[in-house]
């Protein structure tokens, strides 16, 4: 063991980061876009279902596909996968966000209007936080998405854990394939571990 990690330790650490840094780079975007966006659909009197219907249209595309059409755009590395990434992330925040806030109370919204609130208040500090718990559920599964599909940012010369997962294939080596995928796996595992805490955090703060 302690001669794999002499190895292989510095490696593993290298690309457990680039893999880190692209897929929680593609989902911290998603959540600025996706998140405004769909609280500014809720608004809308018609459009919001076809906007909703535009953004599922990414999540047709298959990852490898979406991921080569960016090279010719942006090249290969980082950006086209955290791009492409970005995309695959905005749908189940997005979705969550509008399903979320229109399912709010009107009882609460009422009260929110007889204290004098604007509607933009009434969403951002009422309706935002009332849907909170739905959001982040939307999250949740759009980063453990994230994290398993950052392992093909590797074919087009991204980085991260999946290039142990492609070399091992190539190779026919179990152990490099392990290499790769367990580091995803506890990645996602922990990710979505400490969002579920989250989402019962404010749960419990705002019973």
């Amino acid at each position: 063991m302690e001669n794999f990690w002499n190895q292989y330790g510095a490696e593993i650490l290298l690309k457990f980061w680039e893999h880190f840094y692209i897929s929680f780079s593609a989902i911290l975007l998603g959540i600025l876009v996706a998140v405004p966006l769909g609280a500014i659909l809720t608004r809308l009197k018609k459009g919001s279902e076809t906007i909703i219907n535009v953004v599922g249209f990414f999540q047709t595309i298959p990852s490898l596909a979406l991921l080569s059409i960016m090279v010719p755009f942006l090249g290969i590395g980082k950006l086209p996968a955290i791009v492409a990434l970005f995309l695959y992330s905005l749908l189940p925040i997005l979705r969550n966000t509008y399903v979320g806030i229109q399912s709010v109370d009107a009882t609460y919204l009422d009260a929110a209007k007889g204290m004098g609130m604007s509607k933009w208040q009434r969403l951002l500090q009422v309706e935002l936080q009332l849907a909170s718990s739905v959001i982040i559920s939307g999250i949740k599964v759009s980063a453990v998405y994230v994290i398993s599909w950052t392992t093909l940012a590797s074919y087009i010369g991204a980085g991260g854990l999946g290039d142990f997962i492609f070399n091992g294939l190539t190779l026919y080596r179990i152990d490099l394939i392990m290499m790769g995928t367990i580091p995803i796996t506890i990645l996602a595992l922990v990710t979505d571990a400490l969002l579920k805490l989250f989402e019962v955090k404010l749960s419990v703060d705002r019973g």
